[in-house]
């Protein structure tokens, strides 16, 4: 956190809220009355993305109407030099079991589609029945594949948002909005 003391991580600049507790619950139980009929009969496979996803997935699961299994995975980018060029590579752990399960994948933010993208092809290769996407925030500007998320709760634009499961290094995690401030975006930068 370049230009930022520890006293100024551990007592942040006030929070801006610009989506609150009360939204995000409302559209929690939108979208699982709209899974929970989409995967009507079925068991659901829920795959968390941490660290992002976590908070938004424990309340997306406990208000499906179906039997539901829990499963998570953490991304992990890996720059490579080849032959005068740089390529990233995406690996996932633990790995997941889900041959011949519906999986839904479970996203804090989804941004530019890659990670998503390569996340769903691999689950797919794995044996799931079908998987698709649910994310509580989508920022369609930073896309730069064509990926469109099954369910979604938000649109948001370029700022730096956190709360509610999203931060940097475990910054502001902990609240129960999504919020953003240019203290915090400064300090992450």
């Amino acid at each position: 956190m370049r230009g930022t003391s520890v006293n100024q991580a551990a007592h942040p600049q006030p929070a801006s809220a610009v989506i609150s507790a009360e939204q995000i619950r409302d559209r929690i139980r939108q979208i699982a009355r709209q899974i929970s009929d989409d995967y009507r009969g079925r068991t659901l496979h829920a795959v968390g993305v941490l660290e992002d996803g976590f908070i938004f997935m424990a309340d997306l699961v406990r208000e499906l109407d179906l039997p539901v299994l829990c499963q998570f995975v953490k991304p992990e980018h890996k720059e490579i030099s080849q032959a005068g060029s740089t390529a990233t590579e995406i690996f996932f752990s633990p790995e997941v079991q889900v041959e011949g399960a519906h999986v839904l994948l479970v996203m804090g933010l989804l941004e530019t589609g890659i990670t998503t993208e390569f996340l769903l092809r691999n689950l797919l290769a794995r044996g799931a029945a079908s998987a698709k996407v649910a994310t509580l925030l989508d920022r369609q500007s930073a896309r730069r594949i064509s990926l469109v998320p099954d369910y979604f709760g938000f649109a948001v634009d370029d700022r730096f948002v956190f709360g509610y499961g999203l931060g940097a290094p475990q910054l502001r995690r902990n609240l129960p909005y999504v919020a953003t401030s240019g203290a915090a975006a400064a300090a992450i930068e």
